[in-house]
């Protein structure tokens, strides 16, 4: 099932997605998770490596109604280099709620 995933001002179709909430040990603070798994072609990957170099966003999620700020938790591609017209990576992605 896909989700729509705001980051920024960038729509995500998002497929396996997670939420869940994390407690800060520190400080029992209780934190949103999320994790969700999309597709980049070759002509998104410029826009999608600049979004995620920012590394901290505005996060909305339309259909659950949620909408806070977060940051990289874990990242990773299926393809470090989407140079090549026609190719298509796997990407991951955990975000974290900042407080």
């Amino acid at each position: 099932m896909e989700t729509i995933v705001w980051i920024n001002a960038t729509k995500i179709h998002a497929l396996n997605f997670k939420e869940e909430v994390s407690e800060e040990s520190n400080s029992k603070q209780q934190k949103r998770k999320i994790s969700f798994d999309f597709k980049v072609t070759s002509e998104e990957y410029h826009d999608i490596a600049v979004l995620l170099y920012k590394m901290h966003f505005q996060i909305r999620i339309p259909v659950q109604k949620l909408e806070f700020d977060a940051s990289i938790s874990n990242y990773s591609t299926s393809i470090t280099d989407l140079y090549k017209p026609g190719q298509i990576a796997d990407y991951c992605l955990e975000l974290i709620e900042e407080l």
